[in-house]
């Protein structure tokens, strides 16, 4: 399963923490870190930065 669907199920509310963290393989406290720091949870600047570095 593709993580970056795992997180956006729970960014937008069909999971719960806890059944993101079990689906990714995580400790809850882990997954919350990752949600907090934009640039471990792939925001959209980052993505669009790697996408250009990348290109």
């Amino acid at each position: 399963m593709d993580k970056r669907k795992v997180v956006a199920a729970y960014r937008c509310g069909f999971i719960t923490l806890q059944e993101c963290a079990q689906i990714l393989g995580l400790d809850s406290l882990q997954v919350k870190g990752i949600m907090e720091n934009p640039d471990l949870a792939g925001s959209n600047k980052s993505q669009a930065k790697q996408q250009t570095v990348g290109s």
